[in-house]
């Protein structure tokens, strides 16, 4: 069983082109004012966005895009991102766990933001290698 870590840094910028990619202006996502004033720590990063960096690591584990199969997770937490240059770092797991009956292999993600899961129940099915 292999394991493999991916480390990415997020910072407002990021948020922005996202932003602009995805459609999603939320104020959340960009307004220090508005994030607080509805009880978030901060702005956050998108959920997709954080959801995408997982899916990256997975791709990249697996070697090609289309050798991804399934891809689940649920959100558990935001992802703060404060406005310095350094942004926030979130950290991607990915761990061997299994196969599948056809021969497919089972992973088990990981994606955590200052040492707390921002993902649960994250897992993904990949073609053999």
């Amino acid at each position: 069983m292999t394991t493999s870590e991916t480390t990415y840094r997020v910072t407002r910028a990021d948020l922005v082109r996202y932003a602009g990619a995805s459609g999603d202006f939320n104020p959340i996502h960009w307004s220090e004012r508005f994030a607080t004033g509805v009880g978030l720590p901060g702005v956050i990063a998108h959920g997709m966005f954080t959801m995408a960096l997982v899916s990256r690591t997975v791709t990249a584990w697996a070697g090609a895009p289309d050798a991804v199969v399934e891809l689940s997770v649920r959100f558990a937490r935001p992802v703060p991102v404060p406005d310095t240059d350094e942004g926030t770092e979130v950290v991607v797991t990915v761990s061997e766990r299994g196969q599948t009956d056809e021969g497919h292999t089972k992973l088990a993600l990981t994606a955590t933001c200052r040492g707390e899961k921002v993902l649960s129940l994250a897992q993904a099915v990949v073609r053999k290698r």
